[in-house]
């Protein structure tokens, strides 16, 4: 391993010890380690921001001779007026009609993915089990899934009451929504504890490998 592999495995080594140290207590080194992370990282995204929003969508379509990209050109400018105190006014209007498309644009894609297409996974459900495909097995698990997503809506379902057989069914919508909570956090969770093995994996096989080729490591295992 040569020397400029070592110093950043070990610059790395040193940044994921500083946020640990986080778990000790609030220190220089973590505070430190988390205005660099955060400063990469903006630094990072405005790069990422430059070369594929403002560099295709802007400069090319000018140099393109589209002249009418202008007008958004103008709009963007206009919003950066909210770091002038006494011209901050003038960034509401271009961030009004921003709201105003984004918020058109995203209403018939978020209904698309979270409304129509989960109605049309619950009618394939039902399908599939008419369909000479259906195993029994598959078949009791639709039927599960059927009857959690029933009794999850009809927990929604406020102008009836929630006594008798709906608010029994009511009661197991709440179970279904505990289950469906714990499992997006279980997954949550999981997810950050890869990434804290990760790190422990990168210290312990990666960082230590390097370190051997460290001076004063070499001199002690061999003294």
């Amino acid at each position: 391993m040569d020397w400029g592999s070592v110093i950043s495995t070990t610059i790395a080594a040193f940044l994921t010890l500083a946020i640990f140290s986080f778990l000790y207590k609030d220190n220089p080194f973590y505070k430190f380690a988390e205005h660099l992370v955060v400063g990469v990282t903006a630094g990072y995204w405005v790069v990422i921001f430059y070369y594929t929003v403002v560099m295709p969508n802007i400069i090319e379509r000018l140099q393109q001779g589209k002249w009418w990209y202008v007008i958004p050109l103008c709009l963007g400018i206009l919003m950066w007026t909210r770091l002038v105190p006494k011209w901050t006014w003038i960034s509401r209007y271009p961030l009004a009609l921003y709201l105003g498309v984004a918020t058109g644009a995203a209403i018939p894609l978020e209904m698309k993915a979270k409304v129509v297409e989960h109605l049309n996974g619950s009618v394939a459900l039902v399908t599939y089990m008419h369909s000479p495909q259906a195993t029994t097995g598959g078949i009791i698990n639709n039927v599960i899934i059927l009857l959690g997503l029933v009794a999850a809506l009809i927990y929604f379902f406020f102008s009836k009451e929630h006594k008798g057989a709906i608010g029994l069914i009511a009661k197991v919508g709440i179970v279904v929504l505990m289950v469906g909570f714990g499992a997006s956090f279980g997954f949550t969770v999981m997810a950050r504890v890869s990434l804290l093995i990760d790190r422990f994996q990168f210290l312990v096989f990666t960082w230590l490998n390097a370190a051997s080729w460290l001076p004063w490591y070499y001199w002690y295992t061999h003294n």
